[in-house]
């Protein structure tokens, strides 16, 4: 048992990194717990754990006195001497009391222990891989699913995804590939436990930073991401190099890029609009593909109404107000959508000066054009002239 034991420590230490003397001390500390428990005693021990021969050994630690009340925990400086004569009153004496059988309880007891701190160590690695991808997308492999959660391996550690980070238009089956988001890891008394989405707004973001390499190297970044998982997402993207086209590199060649996106996320449908420091243009471009004549801006309550052409209103709002909605949360601005009329009838529309110059509604136009074509096909109701 005794070369066993110490081969096994020197795997563990190699193996899982677990530091072999913080072993020992965990063995020593429960063997100290066994022979109480085991042998009824109530007085001050020591165990020592001989690492070259594996053997043990249990001592009790008894303080020299003058009078003895407990002999437990005292020894007579008479009887002490008898030992050493070199000890003093207030020294410790140490005595071996091991107990024959004691063999058979300390390879139980120190089997326990190891087997007990390689759960740690286990759980305590994994909490800190987990824990630095916290924030990030993994593959994981659908295990199974009951009424509360789908149980997704991540390889090393199973992750669980509540009801309300699903995606309602997907079924989750056994041995299913699909990519999450790490929303949070924490440490419980069962272990780490790891949470994961697929409908977190974040998601969408990490996708494209995977599929768009201008994203990853700086070169575009996104700047906010309104999304209702499984129907529709609208995504802001900005580029500090002006040789750089933030919805183009974001769309890719025919599409590639964010057809990738969607099809990982089963056909949830795109917009990719530039981002404008400017409310009244980054407005206008949140509410694509819809065309927008004017946009008028409340500073103090953060505001707006968007006047669009008739035959656009339908569009500009959304099925159940979805585009507005979404545009709303991109920018973090009220929306309130007018028609032409009726802007022209509450007077707020034409204004003396224009809204756009016609560089910037030929853009916007053109921008909406682009959408339109190489993005998805959008099914938001639209009446015709």
């Amino acid at each position: 048992m005794s070369n066993e034991l110490l081969d096994a420590l020197d795997r563990l230490e190699k193996e899982k990194g677990i530091s072999r003397d913080l072993l020992v001390e965990a063995i020593e500390a429960a063997l100290v717990s066994a022979y109480k428990r085991n042998f009824n005693q109530a007085q001050n021990v020591r165990t020592d754990f001989n690492l070259e021969t594996g053997s043990m050994k249990v001592f009790a630690r008894k303080e020299v006195v003058d009078e003895v009340f407990d002999t437990r925990l005292e020894i007579s400086l008479e009887e002490a001497r008898k030992i050493d004569p070199n000890y003093e009153i207030g020294d410790i004496v140490e005595i071996e009391v091991t107990p024959r059988n004691f063999g058979r309880i300390a390879a139980q007891t120190a089997k326990q222990v190891v087997t007990q701190r390689v759960r740690e160590a286990e759980r305590g690695i994994i909490f800190e891989e987990f824990s630095d991808r916290e924030d990030d997308i993994m593959t994981g492999i659908v295990q199974r699913k009951d009424h509360r959660f789908v149980y997704v391996s991540l390889g090393r550690a199973e992750a669980l995804m509540p009801v309300h980070e699903q995606m309602p238009n997907e079924t989750y089956n056994h041995n299913d590939r699909i990519k999450v988001y790490i929303t949070k890891v924490e440490m419980t008394t069962k272990g780490p436990q790891i949470f994961v989405s697929r409908t977190h707004p974040n998601l969408l973001k990490r996708l494209f930073e995977l599929e768009v390499p201008e994203i990853y190297e700086g070169e575009v970044e996104i700047m906010s991401v309104a999304r209702e998982a499984g129907d529709r997402s609208k995504i802001s993207v900005y580029s500090a190099n002006k040789d750089v086209d933030p919805v183009g590199a974001c769309v890719g060649p025919k599409g590639s890029r964010v057809q990738a996106v969607v099809d990982e996320l089963c056909g949830e449908k795109i917009d990719i609009v530039k981002y404008s420091k400017d409310p009244v243009e980054f407005v206008a471009n949140a509410l694509s593909p819809s065309k927008v004549l004017d946009v008028l801006v409340n500073e103090e309550e953060k505001s707006t109404v968007v006047v669009v052409p008739d035959y656009q209103l339908s569009l500009a709002i959304g099925k159940r107000g979805q585009n507005a909605r979404l545009a709303a949360k991109l920018t973090g601005w009220k929306i309130d959508i007018k028609s032409e009329t009726d802007a022209r009838e509450m007077g707020i529309y034409p204004r003396e000066e224009p809204f756009f110059s016609e560089d910037v509604i030929m853009e916007a136009n053109s921008q909406d054009q682009e959408q339109e074509h190489l993005l998805v096909d959008d099914e938001l109701p639209q009446d015709k002239e």
